[in-house]
């Protein structure tokens, strides 16, 4: 798929977070002018922001995972929960491309100051929620932490279905979430890819296998359409699923090891490509209820710049290779 000049221009017309994407992704650009513009992400925009608001301590909003005021306050009443914390701001750097030389000493900080809200667990060696030892796992490799607890975690804790869910460590489920499966196989990707240790690539493969073997959206028993989560797309996503969000995996992870679309993809980038609306854009799903730093997409109904670059980028994967 080629994409439309005009989307282009109007995908360009962006913060550098989002335009090094595009110009690596959608333009072709050579490499010399997107990592000049993914250099600016820690300058300008959305990155410096967010690194502006760093604490002294190496947190953010004095708090691991949560605000350091958010219990007992009235924002813990209000739905969704704040993305203003450490471990949402670290993983929100990471993805958008800041290199780690931008948060020198951030891990030590960290290491020092920093105890999960459960337990008071030691930062670094994640707790027990599969979906915040995934974001521990890749920002630690990231920015040079020690993450060896977290690479022995996750092989240990995969469910017998294959995958991971977040309730199971509460003894709530034997069943994994797709919610968690997926956050677990892209923590471990990006640990992966930064560090090139393979030892859980395995463990990953096996997540995977949990979602292709249901073709990203339905249930094994019954078949039917997971929840409505699944054909939904709203950006930033956090730990929300979707197929669309499923689909970026498993493009990033056909691109690091060299490896063909598994056809049961299919169905799910069918419901990617009807999305596209006729102007060759996404729009925006309801957002994630919660305080963040900044707004960094588009609001409910409008179209969206970082779900059309994904969208495009995962169709332009698909259809280059059937």
């Amino acid at each position: 798929m080629t994409t439309d000049p005009r989307v282009l221009d109007w995908l360009l017309d962006s913060d550098p977070a989002l335009r090094w994407q595009v110009e690596r992704d959608l333009a072709g650009a050579p490499p010399e002018v997107w990592q000049a513009t993914r250099a600016r992400v820690a300058t300008d925009g959305f990155g410096a922001r967010l690194l502006a608001e760093q604490d002294a301590d190496g947190q953010w909003a004095g708090g691991a995972f949560f605000p350091a005021d958010f219990f007992g306050s009235a924002e813990a009443e209000e739905p969704g929960q704040p993305w203003v914390a450490t471990t949402w701001v670290l993983k929100d750097l990471r993805e958008w491309g800041v290199e780690a030389s931008a948060l020198d000493g951030t891990a030590d900080k960290l290491a020092a100051n920093s105890r999960w809200e459960y337990e008071d667990l030691p930062y670094w060696g994640g707790e027990v929620d599969v979906c915040i030892n995934s974001y521990t796992l890749a920002s630690g490799a990231w920015l040079g932490a020690d993450v060896s607890r977290l690479v022995a975690w996750f092989p240990e804790h995969r469910l017998a279905d294959g995958g991971w869910n977040c309730e199971a460590e509460e003894g709530d489920s034997v069943r994994s979430s797709f919610h968690s499966t997926l956050n677990a196989a892209r923590g471990i990707l990006a640990y992966e890819r930064i560090t090139g240790d393979t030892s859980m690539r395995d463990a990953r493969h096996g997540g995977e296998e949990y979602l292709l073997s249901r073709r990203l959206m339905f249930r094994a028993s019954t078949g039917e359409l997971v929840g409505d989560f699944a054909t939904r797309f709203v950006y930033p996503n956090r730990h929300r699923y979707s197929v669309l969000a499923a689909l970026d995996h498993f493009r990033d992870a056909s691109l690091l090891e060299g490896t063909q679309p598994d056809p049961r993809l299919a169905e799910a980038v069918e419901v990617v490509r009807s999305a596209r609306q006729t102007d060759g854009t996404w729009l925006q799903t309801t957002p994630l209820p919660g305080r963040t730093w900044c707004d960094v997409d588009a609001a409910e109904g409008e179209p969206s710049r970082w779900l059309t670059l994904i969208g495009t980028r995962v169709l332009d994967w698909w259809d280059a290779a059937i």
